[in-house]
């Protein structure tokens, strides 16, 4: 009896190991990304669609270059805010570091 519930809490833990790599998984993060500057992209007026867009490094594949207009911050950030929900769990964490340094970058901005 006690074998097969270490056996489950194992494979229960497994699984929930696999989830947190698979969700910092390069290919997931990027499509992520394109899902949240399609949002950005359409969320924004037609003079800013161009001032959205995310570039993935081909020799660092978990390295990405945003470029975002001061204007059209607001839809990225609310365009990542929507998708939150939706992202599981450590592809939620990278984006709110993401969040955390688009903040970061405009706070110096303002300086």
């Amino acid at each position: 009896m006690g074998g097969g519930l270490s056996e489950r809490m194992l494979g229960r833990l497994s699984g929930e190991v696999a989830a947190l790599k698979d969700g910092l998984d390069p290919d997931n993060i990027a499509a992520w990304y394109d899902i949240v500057v399609a949002d950005a992209v359409e969320a924004a007026p037609p003079w800013l669609q161009d001032r959205i867009s995310v570039r993935r490094d081909p020799v660092m594949t978990l390295q990405f270059r945003l470029s975002v207009s001061k204007r059209a911050v607001r839809h990225l950030m609310a365009a990542i805010d929507g998708r939150m929900h939706q992202m599981p769990y450590s592809t939620r964490l990278y984006f709110l570091k993401v969040q955390e340094e688009i903040d970061s970058e405009v706070d110096k901005e303002l300086v």
